[in-house]
């Protein structure tokens, strides 16, 4: 055995520059700044080794396991630290021995995300596999971040660890069975008044509009202040309208100590013009799909920890104009974490603006959470991928729905599915059941912006679709759902009939030329629908397998679906996780808490390159969290005051 200790030293000082870029705020900081060590002992025990006849794999207690694509499955561990905001994280180490061990096997293939959609896929073998070095080269890696944690803006320190790593030429396996992990820093202190909790950005001509809105806030106590789109764009500096919405963002933040910001507005009538801008992400997944997509997580996030300062974050770290790029030339290093709870109300004109503040107004004072209609928990779910390849058969939309079911316990969980529920899967069962009623709806399988469906078990041939004339039909006017749904493009609120100008006769059949998107048209439909919606503006992902060791064996030695441990299938029931266990009633605060405990759980390797495996976990994890989009007011109580 032979002692490894790795130190990185990071020398971060905060500073408050006068530029734009700086934080503009009443702040305390510590005069005399007290180093501290945190120190935090692991114990991780050997690893187990389980073996079949042509595979191998590593079972490391209390781990999870690094998906990527046709590369070895390995065990990692995921620690995150907050910070106060202000703090200065002076070194960061780890100390630990190392154990070798060689294998008779060699060790399995981690999967590679797969499109939700996706009816056949390949597996074949990185070329890690033909070289003479240990996997990954790194025993691990870190990010720094500025986010939200329970309300509160902090510093973030996400920690992956490899306590395994793997020589496929050698057959061998190098592992640490304790770590210590040493932080050293300066604890910081900085606060923003408090004088307004919630932002209104809408156009102007939809001030009168909106003004009930605000009263009705102000009268539950949500301080509300509205700011027209016209005034934010003149007012501040910025590349594109978009970068100036969020420079207005991030000055209201340090001024009056927002906590909410809703962006009351979409696309102008069926024009490619935007009532309230929007930011594209142009992060290529190689699909042969898209290589961008609509991202409201740009406006909220606001900081980036850089070079020892917390500066406006612009998703443009290379500084080529490119907005949140990644690909096989280029990438921007992001932030991510929220630090302000956005969501967005994508009306087209004012007959939707007025019907959705009514709607929102009349949900909130329902009181709904104590109606017996609000504790049903709808599920709607069928087969997503031909697994059995693998050696499973999962139905991998009802076993997502059955995920989420076991964190809403309290509510009368129904499950309409295509096989084993309580009802049968057809679009008239569905629009029966959510008719009469339910706090929360959750679908998943595929979709387009058109459209939402799902497979028969092991029938990839037949489609079962839920459309958007099944959402005008609904009838649960005043029993509404906050919606989750998961699949491809649910959310993609730029939708035109003049789409075919763009993308032709392929614009109709990818659903681009809707006269709405699936997601916004369960919540701007008149008689019923939903009062918020979360899902994909774009490409939607997920993961297949596990079970017993096969001749392309499962990632995760554990017994749990993979479905359920990464990408959209950990995503959406989590945030049902977050509700119920986590206590978070409030919508944005829901949705952000969700976002930024994918983000500590799957931290993105920024070192990795797109070249070596564009289908890597860590670009997916990426689009994962900013393809997510909340159509409702984030300040909104679910289940009412």
């Amino acid at each position: 055995m032979r002692l490894s200790k790795i130190v990185i030293v990071l020398g971060i000082f905060l500073m408050l520059a006068s530029s734009q870029n700086s934080i503009k705020t009443n702040f305390s900081e510590l005069h005399e700044s007290k180093e501290i060590e945190k120190v935090v002992n692991m114990h991780i025990g050997s690893p187990a080794i389980i073996e079949n006849e042509k595979y191998a794999k590593i079972f490391v207690e209390n781990a999870s396991y690094y998906t990527i694509g046709n590369a070895p499955s390995l065990p990692v561990i995921t620690k995150t630290f907050a910070f106060p905001f202000g703090s200065k994280i002076k070194d960061v180490s780890i100390e630990f021995g190392v154990n070798k061990i060689k294998i008779n096997k060699k060790l399995a293939l981690a999967y590679k995300p797969i499109p939700l959609g996706t009816k056949s896929y390949e597996m074949k073998l990185s070329s890690i596999y033909n070289k003479d070095e240990f996997y990954p080269q790194k025993w691990y890696f870190y990010n720094i971040g500025a986010g939200l944690k329970d309300g509160q803006h902090v510093i973030f320190l996400t920690i992956k660890m490899f306590p395994c790593r793997y020589n496929a030429v050698r057959n061998e396996i190098e592992y640490m069975k304790d770590a210590k992990i040493k932080i050293r820093y300066e604890e910081g202190s900085m606060s923003f008044n408090n004088v307004y909790d919630l932002l209104i950005i809408a156009p102007s001509k939809w001030q009168d509009i909106i003004q009930p809105l605000i009263e009705h806030k102000e009268n539950h106590g949500i301080r509300t202040k509205f700011m027209s789109v016209e005034d934010a764009i003149s007012k501040y500096n910025g590349r594109d309208d978009a970068e100036k919405v969020k420079y207005a963002i991030k000055d209201e933040i340090e001024q009056d100590g927002i906590k909410y910001v809703l962006l009351f507005g979409g696309m102008k009538r069926q024009s490619m013009r935007w009532w309230v801008p929007v930011r594209y992400s142009h992060l290529d997944d190689n699909s042969s799909w898209e290589a961008s997509y609509l991202s409201d997580l740009y406006f909220a996030d606001i900081y980036k920890y850089e070079d020892g300062k917390i500066v406006f974050e612009d998703w443009d770290s290379n500084g080529n104009g490119v907005f949140a790029e990644w690909n096989k030339n280029n990438k921007d290093v992001l932030d991510l974490y929220p630090d302000v709870y956005v969501g967005r109300l994508a009306c087209r004109n004012k007959i939707e603006a007025k019907s959705i503040v009514e709607k929102i107004m009349a949900y909130e004072n329902s009181n709904a959470k104590n109606e017996a209609w609000f504790k049903k928990f709808v599920t709607i779910g069928g087969d997503s991928f031909p697994d059995e390849e693998v050696g499973t058969d999962y139905i991998e939309g009802q076993v997502e729905n059955e995920q989420a079911i076991k964190y809403m316990d309290g509510f009368d969980a129904i499950r309409i599915w295509v096989e084993g529920g309580d009802i049968e899967f057809t679009p008239e069962n569905a629009v029966n059941v959510i008719s009469q009623g339910a706090g929360f709806v959750y679908f998943s399988g595929h979709g387009n912006p058109a459209s939402w469906a799902t497979h028969p078990h092991n029938d990839f041939n037949t489609w079962i679709d839920f459309s958007l004339a099944d959402i005008k039909s609904l009838s649960n006017d005043g029993k509404l759902p906050v919606l989750v749904v998961g699949g491809c493009h649910n959310c993609q609120f730029n939708v035109s009939i003049f789409k075919f100008l763009q993308e032709g006769i392929w614009a109709y059949y990818l659903g681009d030329m809707a006269p709405a998107c699936w997601g916004w048209q369960f919540l701007r439909n008149g008689k019923g629908g939903s009062i918020a919606t979360i899902g994909n503006t774009g490409l939607g992902y997920g993961t297949i397998g596990d079970g017993p060791v096969d001749e392309i064996p499962d990632s995760v030695p554990d017994g749990i679906p993979d479905c359920i441990q990464y990408l959209d299938g950990w995503l959406e029931p989590h945030f049902f996780e977050v509700y119920n266990h986590g206590g978070k009633h409030v919508l944005g605060e829901a949705f952000e808490a969700a976002i930024t405990d994918y983000i500590n759980k799957f931290p993105i390797n920024w070192e990795m390159d797109w070249k070596d495996n564009p289908h890597t976990a860590d670009l997916v994890n990426l689009k994962t969290v900013q393809e997510w989009v909340l159509f409702g007011d984030p300040s909104m109580h679910i289940g009412g005051y």
